[in-house]
């Protein structure tokens, strides 16, 4: 993420927010660059997806650590936060013709990870469409099997070498 800081930020209007959070309302990026100058602090822009920008007034010399610390907490945020870092999501890989006794064993490790609170990736890895189907109906039955301790976050996905689905917990 680009962080932009005083003359940096193009923007003709930004909504402001001061030093101690409060919200200042939307300002011309000079009357901005004057109110920072004037209590001698940086004037950094969190993000450039929005018209007008969000900006803040920063410590002098804290505006890059503190975009990029804000930047990290939306990413947590996004990503499922656990003790300050970024949770990952487990994969499982399956196979299009599995066993009876390695789909139970996966299906128990998929159920201890959801009913832990974490989210699942289930992959099933095929070699053509002939194996497609076979993929999509081990996914299918899976979320079947699953339907206590998860639910679906995305829909089947069907690829050239597989089928995949996140299953969050409940």
């Amino acid at each position: 993420m680009a962080v932009l800081i005083n003359e940096q930020i193009r923007a003709s209007e930004v909504v402001l927010t001061g030093l101690r959070g409060e919200k200042i309302g939307t300002l011309s990026r000079e009357e901005a660059l004057a109110m920072a100058r004037s209590q001698g602090v940086d004037l950094v822009c969190t993000s450039l997806m929005s018209s007008p920008p969000p900006c803040s007034l920063v410590a002098k010399g804290k505006g890059k650590a503190a975009a990029q610390k804000e930047a990290k907490a939306s990413k947590a945020v996004a990503g499922r936060a656990v003790g300050g870092s970024i949770e990952k999501v487990k994969e499982l890989r399956f196979t299009a013709h599995i066993e009876e006794h390695d789909y139970d064993t996966k299906l128990r490790q998929a159920d201890k990870h959801l009913r832990s609170g974490k989210p699942v990736q289930l992959v099933v890895k095929s070699s053509g469409a002939k194996e497609a189907l076979a993929a999509k109906a081990v996914l299918e039955r899976l979320l079947t099997d699953l339907k206590e301790s998860g639910v679906k976050d995305t829909g089947i996905q069907t690829g050239g070498k597989g089928s995949q689905v996140k299953v969050n917990p409940r």
